[in-house]
């Protein structure tokens, strides 16, 4: 399905978008006529929030819309893969509402378009993509940045989409350039918080343009590697085995909560096992509160050129 709106178009995901608001994030395109697979608007939504909304679920859920209210913010809405609708409160912050609208709400439309989600980062080696994947705070987006100071190419950050061919080969669509680091990773590398935007509400975490290490390409996925914060003294590193891969992918889906409602089960459950079946998975554990990042990034390429 095609939309057309005559504001500013972008293209995330392998797909185009027609926002009403900036999304300075987003690459964006030069020629705003040209059809948009996706548009994000402003609409009224009080009366919908009101009559589906339930006092103790924060989320409305169907199987052709996802729907969501932040206090003080915005009420959301992602419906059959193509709209987002956005009904913001008085004053409500733009940066704030973007957080949301390029997270929760572009994880919903994937989601409903049948592509993959995973939360983590993935970067560009050899002409294949690779992804990291951890629960929040465990280093993926630290350790793409390790590799982007190397040279490499950035293809997503905070959520990889994942789409599979006729053949089960699995690809990678590249997001936005831009990355999300906290303050401890860029003291890491040296860099100046100065020189970048703080996220909304959450001052030690800054968004990092990264347009000249971005990868534009659709490329395959060749492997992911789950990071895992432990207790061990150095960095370990194992390949996962095919029984724990499933686990793994369900467990690292981005907003894997709304699967159930949404009707994606099953769908989910047979392109997590094709997934699963069709490339290589690795444990990366580091211990806490250590600045292993060096380790990791030499791990990761090790198992790379196996």
């Amino acid at each position: 399905m095609t939309q057309t709106l005559n504001k500013n178009l972008y293209t995330a995901f392998g797909h185009y978008i027609h926002s009403a608001i900036p999304l300075p994030e987003v690459q964006q395109l030069g020629n705003p006529d040209h059809n948009a697979d996706i548009v994000i608007c402003y609409a009224n939504l009080n009366n919908k929030w009101s009559e589906l909304s339930i006092e103790s679920k924060t989320f409305v859920c169907t199987e052709n819309m996802v729907m969501f209210r932040i206090p003080d913010l915005a009420i959301f809405a992602v419906e059959n893969g193509t709209t987002i609708s956005i009904s913001p409160e008085k004053d409500a912050e733009e940066d704030k509402i973007r957080l949301y609208v390029l997270g929760t709400c572009m994880g919903a439309i994937l989601m409903q378009r049948k592509i993959l989600p995973l939360h983590g980062s993935a970067i560009v080696i050899n002409g294949k993509a690779y992804a990291f994947v951890g629960h929040s705070g465990h280093g993926k987006s630290t350790l793409a940045s390790s590799f982007l100071q190397q040279g490499y190419q950035l293809l997503t950050d905070d959520v990889i989409a994942v789409t599979l061919d006729d053949q089960n080969i699995p690809y990678v669509t590249p997001a936005y350039p831009q990355q999300k680091l906290w303050q401890e990773s860029l003291d890491t590398f040296g860099m100046d918080s100065n020189q970048f935007r703080p996220l909304f509400e959450r001052e030690t975490k800054f968004a990092i343009p990264v347009e000249s290490h971005f990868s534009s390409d659709t490329l395959p996925l060749a492997g992911i590697f789950e990071l895992i914060k432990t207790d061990c003294g150095q960095p370990q590193f194992r390949a996962i085995q095919k029984l724990e891969r499933l686990p793994l992918l369900y467990r690292h889906t981005y907003r894997k909560s709304l699967l159930q409602d949404s009707g994606l089960t099953k769908w989910h459950f047979d392109t997590t096992a094709r997934l699963a079946s069709h490339i290589d998975m690795y444990e990366l554990q580091r211990p806490i509160n250590e600045h292993t990042v060096n380790q990791l990034t030499t791990m990761v390429l090790d198992a790379i050129q196996e």
